[in-house]
């Protein structure tokens, strides 16, 4: 699999390593101040900050690569990022947290070909942490390598997962959480940034993460990650985890296995709701 250079003579992963680190700069430099807020949807918002940086990433990606398709959260459209090579970003994962002066957020930014992730970079400029990976050559936050949990049951695990904005999704979520995982589990953690959420996973930080439904944008670094990390990543019914993944599922393989067996009939494993 191919894995081009950018017209500066930089490897994918430094570009993506430089773009998200000049976003996460804009946002902290952003974040005590004012921010124009608006929402997309119920509970879903969005500030200035978020398109002002989706702009710096884009513009730094196209110097580099101008024949790379671009998808971003806050430019989405009908544009596929499974389909050739396609840039993909989120400027501020946890835009709910920025927007309220919680300092819980990221930057990601990842390439895919056909729907593959080469490279994926998710950066937390509150911390100044950089997860990195690039297909092949592990995962890595600062600079130091990671790997996922190497716990084998639940029961001393800390679990960490998002509700989604489908208020079904949620109270599904919900259910299997507290029938099927609270029963036979540790504790569990809720950060309003799937990206980071996924990130801690692939760290061993936490010992699972999972999700009722995410976008592209939002799991572009963490597919890669905890692959990367050694862990596994699947949609809710175990099959490996795509960009368009309907849900996911994130730790290493014993867990996972045991996850999808406690959880087995719940609603949240059911398809498209």
């Amino acid at each position: 699999m191919s894995i081009p250079i950018g017209n500066s003579g930089k490897t994918t992963l430094e570009v993506a390593r430089e773009a998200a680190k000049l976003a996460g700069k804009l946002a902290k430099e952003r974040f005590e101040g004012e921010k124009g807020i608006r929402f997309k949807r119920p509970g879903d918002v969005v500030t200035d900050v978020d398109t002002e940086a989706e702009a710096l990433i884009f513009a730094l990606i196209q110097q580099e690569f101008p024949d790379h398709t671009l998808v971003g959260e806050e430019s989405a459209s009908d544009v596929r990022a499974d389909e050739g090579y396609a840039w993909i970003v989120d400027p501020v994962d946890g835009t709910r947290n920025y927007s309220v002066g919680l300092p819980i957020y990221s930057t990601v930014v990842g390439l895919a070909l056909d729907g593959e992730v080469l490279v994926g970079v998710n950066y937390d400029p509150e911390r100044d942490d950089l997860f990195e990976a690039q297909r092949g050559g592990g995962a890595y936050l600062n600079g130091k390598p990671i790997h996922v949990s190497k716990k084998t049951e639940i029961k001393d695990c800390i679990i960490g997962f998002d509700l989604p904005y489908s208020d079904v999704g949620a109270r599904y979520e919900l259910d299997m959480l507290a029938q099927a995982v609270w029963p036979n589990m540790g504790t569990v953690r809720s950060i309003g940034s799937s990206a980071l959420g996924i990130s801690y996973a692939a760290a061993g930080k936490t010992d699972m993460y999972f999700q009722h439904r995410l976008s592209p944008w939002d799991m572009v670094a963490g597919i890669l990650l905890v692959e990367e990390a050694g862990g596994v990543i699947t949609d809710r019914n175990g099959n490996r985890a795509t960009l368009y993944s309907d849900g996911i599922i994130a730790s290493n393989p014993s867990l996972h296995e045991e996850f999808l067996r406690l959880t087995e009939g719940a609603d949240w494993r059911l398809p498209a709701m």
